[in-house]
């Protein structure tokens, strides 16, 4: 379900009353017979205050012309921008409503969903997949292609246990029509169950509410840490015991990347998905009852196509105080009042 914003009013042009249709964006609203040199900041700032002491209002006028210059230049920006950056994390990909979601966290090797297999998503190892929908899953046979046409190790791919033998029966459809092996490790993790990844990162699914089978995904960090009964022990002591079979430390698990996948808020409420909403980062297209995020960041997704960046900007913009600051938008893929 695509996240609905409030209805917006938004400029359709950088410049609707200041610029002639001819001139750039960049372009100010007058001229000069012979150009000067480049002005410092500063010298360009007295000219100014001297000739709006000439003419009343010019300063204003420069003034707009210069905001609306930077808010069209940190509208491209962000058109252009590819992946955020939040709690030591670099986050990509593209999610639109109906269309396709794909998010990478390339650090994890690690591909969420796989809508259209955009080219970020073909080097991940691991892919998980939330449900079945085609704007979901719809790109895993041409990632699986694509990987054994660079000669890259089968991936491991996760599904719910309730879709992997129609999964199973969808890619045997393409080999036979394709005659492509499209090899990999298909895993069917339930909830509730914990696989390992790396030596010190695991993931487990949790539930989720969609109109078919999902679920989503944590990925966790594992820390051996020390028995408190063995921390005034000298490291030959705590050595000789590890050598003599002694289980000297526990392992804490730390819930970093939290990934909900298409969803209703129900989840929010269950005592089982906790880790979810306390992980470093939550992955989301909820933000009802957000109150319970304990998150550090959360980053939403999935919003319609019909909104453009400035639409979601200025209704993240509305959010609570407290969780205004710590809410990104994934936004590659939508288009700016500027583009």
């Amino acid at each position: 379900m695509p996240i609905s914003l409030p209805n917006l009013s938004t400029s359709t042009a950088p410049f609707p009353s200041l610029l002639p249709s001819h001139h750039s964006p960049f372009d100010l609203p007058f001229s000069f017979a012979l150009r000067p040199p480049p002005l410092t900041a500063a010298a360009s700032g007295d000219r100014c205050r001297a000739l709006a002491a000439k003419k009343p209002g010019f300063l204003s006028v420069i003034d707009r012309a210069m905001a609306e210059e930077e808010e069209y230049r940190r509208a491209r920006a962000e058109v252009c921008r590819k992946g955020v950056d939040v709690e030591g994390y670099f986050i990509e990909g593209v999610s639109v409503g109906g269309h396709e979601t794909c998010v990478v966290v390339p650090s994890l090797n690690a591909a969420f969903d796989i809508g259209r297999c955009p080219p970020r998503a073909v080097h991940q190892y691991f892919l998980f997949i939330t449900h079945a929908h085609i704007d979901h899953i719809g790109g895993l046979p041409l990632y699986l292609a694509i990987r054994g046409l660079y000669s890259l190790k089968p991936p491991t791919v996760f599904v719910p246990p309730c879709i992997k033998e129609e999964v199973e029966k969808l890619l045997e459809i393409h080999r036979t029509m394709s005659q492509t092996e499209l090899e990999l490790e298909l895993v069917a993790l339930d909830v509730g169950e914990t696989y390992e990844i790396r030596n010190d990162v695991v993931v487990r699914p949790f539930r989720t509410h969609h109109v078919i089978p999902s679920q989503g995904y944590v990925i966790y960090s594992v820390r051996n840490k020390l028995r408190k009964q063995y921390a005034h022990l000298k490291g030959t002591q705590i050595k000789k015991l590890k050598l003599s079979g002694v289980e000297i430390t526990d392992t804490k698990l730390s819930p970093e990347v939290a990934y909900s996948g298409e969803t209703m808020s129900d989840f929010i409420h269950e005592p089982q998905n906790a880790d979810a909403l306390r992980a470093k980062i939550l992955i989301t297209e909820v933000m009802e009852h957000a109150q319970w995020f304990r998150n550090k960041a959360v980053l939403l997704t999935h919003f319609s196509s019909r909104y453009k960046l400035e639409d979601i900007r200025q209704a993240i913009s509305k959010l609570q105080p407290k969780l205004s600051p710590k809410v990104v938008a994934l936004t590659e893929g939508f288009k700016s009042n500027y583009s």
